[in-house]
């Protein structure tokens, strides 16, 4: 800003120093953040890595578990008494068996009365549905495949079923019950 020949007064020449100095902390700062940011992306892709190995863990499980519900029968009406031992000994007749798997109830313990059979070969399945309606223990057995569950799909209505009875054959405003109701389960006073 000084014109050639002209001299810089001391307080600015002052002046000028630190602001040279700050240029120096912002390129050391500059510098951090840019390994910050090169350690970031390298977690990133160790991340996305991660997800991938675990995508496809989850895939051969998913593809293992089909497997498996292939080689399966649902054995139904099962005696609360029976044990693992005895269902396998009245399967054994269709193959050789891997497991057999009796469902208990969560909280008490207790059998469900239903059982899985899992077989070495899908084709023995066929041979256990010939044992549909076979009497064990004094009871008649349910034999059927077993179904694969899907994630994400639910029998029923769910949530949202019928709440007015508009539209159903109904008069205008819900029919019997005197008006609409809306979506509370509480008490009205109205």
């Amino acid at each position: 800003m000084a014109a050639e020949g002209q001299e810089i007064p001391e307080e600015i020449k002052e002046e000028q120093i630190p602001a040279q100095e700050e240029g120096g902390d912002d390129e050391e700062e500059i510098a951090a953040m840019k390994r910050r940011v090169a350690e970031m992306e390298s977690e990133a892709a160790k991340l996305r890595e991660m997800q991938a190995t675990l995508d496809q863990q989850s895939e051969n499980l998913q593809e293992n578990k089909e497997d498996i519900d292939a080689r399966s029968i649902f054995v139904g009406n099962v005696d609360y008494g029976a044990s693992p031992e005895e269902i396998q000994a009245h399967f054994q007749s269709c193959g050789s068996i891997n497991r057999v798997t009796i469902l208990l109830d969560k909280f008490s313990g207790q059998p469900k009365g239903y059982a899985y059979v899992e077989f070495a070969e899908p084709s023995l399945v066929a041979q256990a549905l010939v044992l549909n309606e076979s009497v064990f223990r004094g009871r008649n057995l349910k034999v059927v495949p077993k179904r694969t569950n899907l994630p994400g799909m639910h029998r029923g209505r769910g949530r949202g079923g019928f709440r007015g009875g508009r539209g159903r054959g109904f008069p205008r405003g819900g029919g019997y019950r005197g008006g609409y109701r809306g979506r509370g389960r509480g008490f009205s006073p109205y």
